[in-house]
């Protein structure tokens, strides 16, 4: 543990001196915190799993902290737009977002390890990432940035096609596809794709005009933004998938070192209590977008482990001999990743 990350963490097991008197860590002024995200917006029941973990997570905070600790969701990018949102969290003119980490890719170029095709193929090796030496290097990337890591949540992700379906990676050859990311978008190229950058959020518009013709994006998202309505071909991330996208809950660090040693505790403790729900939320929505896709008319296509090793073999001399070459930073953070494959 390098001394960002040691500095962080190590208010979080010293008890302040309120707890000390016997005196409510949560006497303070109410505190209320801003969470941004750009998917839609549901309830703590209903809707897009990442809205309502934010929700979960809300509720959560006001009742430990008694009401003293609260925070509000603004989905949709109703808040401030997708984009920039990274940006925003940095200067500490927003609290906390949930948002796809490759977004922040053009500000902050080791981002893009967050959608890296091959790197992540199961959620086994999601979860065992924020404990290896890739994820411990990312979290202090971030947080000399100004941002801290508060629920890592990794995704699996399809491919929604209006046409032809892409399995195999000849079969993006001539089609516009949307990645989703810098390294994606590489990969896509090198298989014969013309590739369009967008958020997910503005794909069904994109899709629906022609403007494209395949997009890849989380199974959530290609459930939330009912693409199923404009494209009829879907290959699924169920059994095994050659890129995940890294969606964390993510904090200022600026907002979190203005709160107590009690309260950076409550949020640290939530977040990572929240990763259990995302990843059965994950599970449910892998299976269900293809369930979805069918009665829609559709057809729904699953990867096979070899078809998987030949898109890695394309991210292999691509995407990732072209992030390490991005700077030091970079290079060691994918020398760091590679180890663990």
């Amino acid at each position: 543990m390098n001394n960002t990350r040691r500095r962080i963490l190590q208010g979080l097991s010293t008890l302040p001196l309120a707890g000390v008197l016997g005196m409510s860590p949560w006497a303070a002024a109410a505190t209320e915190l801003r969470i941004s995200h750009q998917f839609p917006g549901g309830t703590l029941t209903e809707g897009d799993f990442r809205d309502r973990l934010c929700r979960h997570f809300a509720q959560e905070l006001a009742k430990r902290s008694n009401g003293t600790l609260k925070a509000v969701v603004y989905p949709n990018s109703s808040l401030m737009k997708t984009n920039s949102q990274f940006s925003a969290l940095r200067k500490g003119a927003l609290d906390m977002s949930l948002v796809p980490l490759n977004y922040a890719g053009g500000e902050v170029p080791e981002t893009n390890i967050g959608l890296m095709p091959g790197i992540i193929t199961n959620y086994e090796k999601g979860a065992a990432f924020r404990n290896s030496e890739g994820g411990k290097m990312l979290y202090n990337i971030l947080a000399d940035k100004g941002v801290l890591l508060v629920s890592w949540i990794w995704q699996s992700g399809g491919v929604a096609s209006r046409n032809k379906p892409i399995i195999e990676p000849e079969d993006a050859r001539g089609l516009k596809v949307r990645g989703g990311g810098r390294e994606m978008d590489m990969v896509l190229k090198e298989a014969g794709a013309a590739v369009l950058n967008l958020p997910s959020n503005e794909i069904y518009a994109a899709m629906q005009t022609g403007a494209l013709d395949a997009a890849m994006t989380s199974s959530t998202s290609l459930i939330s933004f009912r693409l199923e309505e404009v494209a009829k071909q879907l290959t699924t991330g169920r059994e095994y998938a050659y890129w995940f996208m890294f969606e964390p809950l993510m904090i200022s660090r600026m907002v979190y070192e203005r709160l107590s040693h009690d309260e950076q505790n409550l949020i640290m403790t939530l977040g990572a209590e929240m990763e259990k729900f995302a990843l059965d939320a994950c599970r449910v929505d892998d299976n269900e977008v293809a369930k979805v896709y069918v009665k829609a008319g559709g057809k729904a296509y699953d990867l096979t482990q070899n078809t998987v090793r030949r898109w890695q073999d394309i991210a292999r001399r691509t995407a990732w001999k072209d992030f390490a070459a991005r700077n030091e930073s970079c290079a060691a953070l994918m020398k760091a990743v590679e180890k663990a494959l």
